[in-house]
């Protein structure tokens, strides 16, 4: 198996959805870190504060929730890699968020929002860059969560629109085993990053012990990656989680998950 910089150094490009902060700014600094020279395009609202030196970047200023935004910058972005950077791309689909509470709090526009970054928008955007990818051979990489594993009451939509970004990862990488890409799910558990707060959680809300650094996560998805996995679920409390979430009846997992995270209630922020 090729080493994680051998591995790296194989694209020309990493494009990468959300990659201001948290995981998707992790994904940047660590790529630049193992594979110097590696050009990134980040799409989100605000531009990441890599802490990486050297690191070529360019980003792209994106509502990843637009369909006009996304035409916008995936020919912004096409343009620039057919222009000045050729070879093999990694596309990085990482924006995503959620929300805890009833549906449909926090309110109806926020869930739909969800819908729209974390499905939505990433369909769209891999539509538009598919055709790169295919000409120039690369491999997606899909950040979908544990949480697509078992429905989960209280953050019903967001569990949701994981279990599409899973499911959706391993067809799309059986469909493209006569290309030259392939696709990667990527399953996180709770992680250190501004998705709590975005939810609605007070910081805290998840023990340290229960969580993963962003740095971990993005480690071990890069391993992944090197060694052309379809799926990775990061952590091994993470795995063993998952494994039995996906052997237990829906009915019961759905229960199950209520009882786990309506104890969250008491750390949901105030609206």
């Amino acid at each position: 198996m090729a080493s994680l910089s051998e591995s790296l150094q194989t694209f020309s490009a990493v494009v990468v959805t959300g990659g201001s902060s948290g995981i998707g700014k992790s994904f940047i600094e660590l790529g630049a870190k193992l594979a110097p020279g590696l050009r990134f395009c980040n799409l989100s609202r605000r531009a990441p504060a890599a802490e990486v030196d050297p690191l070529i970047l360019r980003h792209v200023p994106c509502d990843l929730s637009s369909p006009a935004d996304i035409e916008r910058a995936a020919a912004e972005v096409t343009g620039y890699l057919g222009r000045e950077v050729p070879g093999r791309v990694l596309l990085i689909n990482n924006s995503g968020f959620g929300a805890y509470g009833r549906f449909p709090e926090p309110n109806l526009p926020h869930q739909l929002e969800m819908l729209d970054v974390n499905i939505r928008g990433l369909v769209h955007f891999t539509g538009l860059m598919l055709p790169l990818l295919k000409e120039r051979g690369g491999a997606i990489m899909n950040i979908a969560s544990t949480a697509a594993f078992q429905p989960t009451p209280f953050m019903a939509t967001y569990g949701a629109s994981k279990a599409f970004v899973l499911h959706w990862s391993l067809a799309l990488n059986e469909e493209l085993r006569s290309s030259r890409v392939r696709a990667l799910a990527v399953c996180p558990g709770p992680t250190s990053t501004e998705f709590f707060r975005r939810a609605g959680l007070k910081k805290g809300s998840v023990a340290d012990s229960l969580g993963m650094t962003a740095e971990e996560v993005v480690l071990q998805s890069y391993r992944a990656l090197a060694k052309h996995g379809a799926q990775v679920v990061t952590g091994w409390k993470n795995k063993l989680m998952a494994a039995f979430s996906s052997r237990v009846p829906k009915p019961l997992a759905a229960a199950g998950a209520a009882l786990v995270l309506k104890r969250y209630r008491l750390m949901q922020v105030k609206q």
